[in-house]
Parts: structure tokens; sequence; C-alpha cells
């Protein structure tokens, strides 16, 4: 991470590429509390490639979303959502990649906005909490995800996808949920005594525990940033990843943890990431989409 790359400049999007389609009324970076960092990386991905589309995926998809949230009664867009063009990152190597995007990250945080990254592999959040820890002495950061990403190296890379929970475990807590396949490397390492400090919370876990969610609540800091693996969710829900495992959560059972976690704590940013589209099939776009608007709305709660 050593190579030094200036901070990339905010730029501004027509409506026809704008996350829902946002007018300049709402999606104006001056005006906007959110904005969307498109990070379409795709250059470890070990299995299905392609997640270097999925940002491009979830925009379109959002064009269709209704912008009034009917859980919560509310219009959440009128908090004002930017959407930054693509950043140009397809060919960096790993360490420049993370090293864009911890500065893209910086800058926006800089301007007082609310980062929204969207992936791109899982690598993409290394360099975002890079950032975050910086600007919050207190982070935690809440790991939706079905895989571990546990492993030191993985294919010569300490900062592959497989290894991006581990390097966020250097830089701050990390509680991991619905995770259901690791490697006996990252279990011997779990059970050591730097790795038995990463609380993590299993599918198995939330079988058998009922209070699982207070547990992951009570396990975080005051500030968090949150990173979703689509992968953390049911194949049958979200079959567009690049590791689809079976099982997973359910739609309400991922949004009921995100709310309560929004409604305990201060969450000051979040991602999406691994979104891998199937060329016919939008299902995995919408939901992707639609998560990050209801995700936003618990955030920014609209005024009683």
């Amino acid at each position: 991470m050593d190579e030094k790359i200036a901070s990339p400049a905010i730029t501004v999007n027509t409506p026809s590429r704008n996350y829902l389609g946002l007018e300049e009324e709402y999606s104006s970076f001056k005006k906007a509390k959110a904005v969307i960092m498109q990070a379409p990386y795709d250059r470890t991905t070990t299995y299905i490639h392609g997640a270097a589309n999925g940002p491009e995926a979830i925009l379109e998809a959002s064009r269709y979303m209704e912008r009034f949230d009917d859980e919560l009664n509310q219009e959440t867009f009128k908090m004002g959502i930017h959407t930054m063009d693509p950043l140009a990152i397809k060919d960096l190597s790993s360490e420049a990649m993370v090293d864009k995007i911890y500065a893209q990250t910086l800058e926006l945080l800089k301007a007082n906005k609310f980062p929204v990254i969207l992936g791109g592999e899982h690598s993409v959040t290394i360099g975002a909490v890079k950032a975050f820890k910086e600007n919050y002495s207190n982070l935690s950061v809440l790991q939706l995800d079905a895989h571990n990403d546990m492993r030191d190296i993985y294919f010569g890379s300490k900062l592959n996808h497989g290894c991006v929970a581990r390097r966020i475990s250097e830089i701050c807590p990390i509680v991991q949920i619905g995770t259901r396949s690791m490697s006996k490397e990252e279990k011997d390492y779990l059970s050591t005594d730097v790795g038995s400090k990463v609380k993590t919370v299993s599918v198995y876990d939330i079988l058998e525990q009922p209070m699982w969610k207070d547990s992951v609540s009570n396990s975080l800091g005051d500030s968090v940033y949150i990173t979703i693996d689509l992968d953390v969710f049911d194949p049958a829900l979200v079959p567009a990843t690049g590791t689809p495992e079976p099982g997973g959560l359910g739609w309400y059972e991922a949004l009921s943890l995100l709310k309560e976690v929004a409604k305990d704590k201060k969450v000051v940013g979040f991602d999406v990431v691994e979104l891998c589209p199937i060329k016919g099939s939008i299902r995995s776009d919408f939901l992707a989409a639609k998560l990050i608007y209801r995700l936003l709305g618990y955030v920014f709660p609209a005024k009683k």
C-alpha cells in the first residue's frame, strides 16, 4: 500500500445514471447527505467472475423501485443521495485499489457525507474501513457474510477477497454474522488468543440462540461500519454471487438485524459487495438496490 494516489475528484452524474434516477434537486453533491461510490473491482475473485458489473446493475435496478418506503412510511430519497461516477480501479493492483478507495472515502468523510460503497469484490472494504478508523476511534465493523474471510494469505495475496475480515480485524473490532463456510486455517486461527477476539455468529448460532441479535448489538462499539456480502442471503433469494452457499439469511431476518443495529448504534457508513449479475435475471440486483434504500431509511429516519 505504499503507492501514492491523489484523492479522486468528486463527480457529477446525470439523472439517468443516478441511484433511483434522482433529479438534481435530490442528487446534487452539495445537498446530499449520502454519497454512493461505485467500486467496480474484480481482480482476486476465485470462482465466478463478474462482480465488477455489480454497481452498474444495482443502479439500473434502483431506477425501477418505488421511492416511497412502505415500511418506514417515508420518502428516504429526500435526504439527498448523490451518485459518483465509477472509480477507475478495474486495472489497478489490489494495493493501489485499496489506497484509492481509502483516499476517496477520506474525501467524503471530510465533506461530512455518509459513504455508501457498491462493490465489486469484498476486498474494496479494506480501504474504506481504514479511512473510517481515522475518523472514528471507537469504530467497529459488522460483517454480514456467508464466509469468514479470515485467511491471512490467499492465492499469494494478503488483500484477496478471502482475507478481507482478517485485514479488518487488524484495524478495529469486527463482528461476523451469517457465516456458514470456512477453511481449516480459519478455524484454527479463530481458536487462537488473537482470533478468539473476533465475534462470530454463524447460521448455526442463529438457529440455536433466540437472542442472537442482542448478542450482536452488545458486541459492537458505538460507531459501526456495516459491510454486506450479498452471499449472506439464502441463494434462493440472491443467486447472483460469485460463491453462493446453501442456506443463509432471509430478507426480513437481515432487515430486523440492521434495523436494531441502526437504532442502537451510530452507523457511519456501509457497503454492499459481491453482486455478480446474471444475464436475464434481475432479482438479485433489485434486492441489493432495495436493501441499500431500506438501510439508508433505518440510518436516516424521517422526523416525526
